[in-house]
């Protein structure tokens, strides 16, 4: 079992940049696929980035080229860095994990409690 907790969140002019990170506890973090969803209210949670356990990265067309997704194992760690964020970026940002699942629906078994980021325009 792992516990994912994000941080990093927070309020960004349009253009400007942030680092979401996302921790895990556990020693087994090498083994689980991690993904990043958000959600606006009254909309359903999209996904957002994945990287597998080889460190394959998947993300969404929305965010191709601004964001990056990657992973550092000797802090147990995942990161979401947000280059030139719009507005429409506004949104609660999860991380997610699980031991078998990596793709771009909701079937990971493991959730963070979100982190805000609010882009103004």
């Amino acid at each position: 079992q792992v516990q994912v907790v994000e941080s990093g969140g927070g309020l960004v002019q349009a253009g400007g940049s942030l680092r979401l990170s996302c921790a895990a506890s556990g020693r087994t973090f090498a083994r689980y696929t991690m993904a990043w969803f958000r959600q606006v209210p009254g909309k359903e949670r999209e996904f957002v980035a994945a990287i597998s356990l080889s460190d394959r990265t998947y993300y969404a067309d929305s965010v191709k080229g601004r964001f990056t997704i990657s992973r550092e194992y000797a802090k147990n760690t995942v990161y979401l860095q947000m280059n030139s964020l719009k507005h429409e970026d506004t949104a609660v940002y999860y991380c997610a994990a699980d031991l078998t699942y990596l793709g771009r629906g909701q079937n990971y078994d493991y959730w963070g409690q979100g982190t805000q980021v609010t882009v103004s325009s």
